[in-house]
């Protein structure tokens, strides 16, 4: 099992943090260039609510498909990979205040590779660049956020 975790704080009340991250378009917003998000069906954030796309990571198509749980309005949510490059990912976005102007943002992700020779090099190479992900990440939250 592989064991990922990043957090930041952004200058937002923790109530806007959730908003955003709760809006459908925030997945696009979020993700960085080259890559490119196609949505085949998103549904608004809820309690076993799927996000069903696929990433363009250049010229290879990345078929992803989630299933939301532990949905709270203010806190957070986990989206478990139920179809795409990983035989395990589970993903923990949390939001805290740290008082009523700054929000710290959690990600905790845990993930297997597949065995699978295409999957699992895929799986390998999105997972040694998560830190890049998430720094744009950081850096593009804070910019939809703070600005």
């Amino acid at each position: 099992m592989k064991n990922y975790m990043h957090n930041f704080q952004v200058k937002a009340p923790i109530e806007r943090v959730a908003n955003f991250h709760r809006d459908t378009r925030t997945l696009r917003i979020l993700t960085p260039p080259p890559m490119v998000v196609r949505f085949k069906k998103i549904e608004p954030l809820a309690e076993g609510s799927t996000a069903d796309f696929v990433i363009w990571l250049g010229p290879i198509p990345v078929h992803w498909k989630a299933k939301h749980s532990d949905v709270d309005p203010n806190t957070g949510f986990v989206d478990t990979q139920i179809d795409g490059p990983f035989k395990y990912w589970v993903h923990r976005h949390s939001f805290t205040a740290i008082n009523e102007n700054v929000t710290e943002v959690k990600d905790e992700i845990q993930a297997k590779f597949r065995k699978h020779l295409y999957h699992g090099v895929l799986g390998r190479l999105m997972w040694v660049n998560l830190p890049a992900l998430f720094a744009f990440r950081a850096w593009k939250t804070r910019q939809e956020l703070e600005g």
